[in-house]
């Protein structure tokens, strides 16, 4: 592959599903023999752990709107740039993109820097399309998660596109043979996207049936006091478990008898894909763009429920519960994308893509079809 550099941009490290990508793809490109930086435009928390090898540069601290501090993390992102003219910029921020292009603007306009911008989340659900979608055009290639995320930009955009999945942490823990404990668990940052208000009324419905089961959030948020107060007008204060944000969560949740994800949009979510290698019935929102319908075969490895149907959410979770020899199958098929998203061909994908300019392709990699190897390159 040669000793090329990559520098990941991100506003911090600080914990989320985008970070986990970032932690994931920079051990891995660090192990194949390459240079990586990580780039934080807005902080310095680092909540993953990474390689030794990979080195982490704050250029500044959150504006809070003020112009001062703008510049000079623009002065910091162009000092750093300059450092390494011969790197590849992976954005994983659509406004952490604009800030790279201001930074190094004469450099793009001369045509001396590829840029690789990964769309991290619904196109559809952005409030800035138009400052999006300017400085989007300075990218050699856009990284969308699924097929209908690419039709969501307009041509001179899409045409740069490729789909490529999120990878798979190497490390999860082994998938949990025993008998699983009655819990149901979900992941993510309280917040009113991932709609967990719904999952309490839905768990509340369920547990008078099923009242041998407690509902578990991990994640940390601004909505955590609110759904703590939801859970105290439930009835179900002992029964509702609120973690916080867990460096382990995968040994956590493993023996777990279901995961639920309920959001009202997502990108791809990590916790579902986690949740599906570590062979954890799982259900999901058949969220726009299909992230979720990317992981989950209706019926075959998971469960899948329309966007706000809280009913339907509360009816599977009974099925899993209840309906003899479903958790069992779900399990079996769920395990089996660790190897369609091992980390090895989703980096490989990612850097194919913008060192040999594969655009335009949206099959997904994890394809059947789709089998490149660090050998390709």
């Amino acid at each position: 592959m040669g000793r090329k550099k990559i520098i990941f941009v991100v506003p911090d490290m600080a914990g989320g599903g985008t970070e986990k990508v970032i932690s994931l793809l920079a051990d891995e490109y660090v192990r194949e023999g390459m240079d990586v930086g990580i780039l934080l435009f807005a902080g310095k928390e680092v909540a993953y752990p990474l390689d030794g090898r990979v080195e982490v540069y704050s250029a500044g601290e959150p504006s809070g709107g003020s112009l001062s501090v703008r510049i000079k993390r623009l002065r910091n992102m162009r000092e750093y740039f300059c450092k390494n003219p011969e790197a590849l910029i992976f954005s994983f921020s659509t406004i952490g993109t604009g800030f790279i292009v201001l930074s190094v603007l004469d450099e793009f306009l001369a045509g001396k820097r590829k840029m690789l911008v990964s769309e991290r989340t619904d196109p559809q659900t952005c409030n800035h399309k138009p400052y999006r979608n300017f400085f989007y055009r300075f990218c050699k290639v856009l990284v969308c998660q699924t097929k209908e995320a690419v039709g969501c930009f307009p041509r001179r955009l899409s045409k740069k596109a490729v789909v490529v999945a999120n990878p798979m942490d190497p490390k999860l823990p082994d998938v949990y043979e025993g008998c699983r404990s009655k819990r149901i668990v979900t992941v993510g940052r309280l917040q009113p996207v991932k709609n967990q208000k719904m999952l309490l009324e839905a768990y509340a419905a369920f547990e008078k049936e099923c009242p041998d089961y407690t509902l578990h959030l991990y994640g940390k948020g601004d909505l955590e006091e609110e759904l703590k107060a939801q859970a105290i007008r439930l009835g179900l204060r002992e029964k509702i478990v609120f973690h916080g944000f867990s460096r382990q969560v995968a040994e956590d949740i493993r023996d777990a008898a279901m995961f639920v994800l309920c959001s009202d949009y997502e990108g791809v979510s990590n916790s579902l894909g986690e949740a599906l290698a570590l062979g954890i019935p799982s259900i999901a929102t058949d969220c726009p763009i299909g992230g979720c319908r990317s992981y989950i075969t209706h019926g075959v490895n998971g469960l899948l429920t329309p966007v706000g149907g809280q009913k339907e959410l509360t009816d599977a979770m009974r099925r899993i519960a209840k309906e003899e020899g479903l958790a069992d199958s779900l399990s079996k098929e769920a395990r089996k994308v660790r190897e369609r998203f091992c980390v090895e061909r989703i980096a490989v994908a990612m850097y194919k893509a913008l060192e040999e300019r594969t655009v335009g392709k949206v099959g997904v990699c994890g394809d059947e079809d789709n089998n490149d190897t660090y050998a390709d390159l």
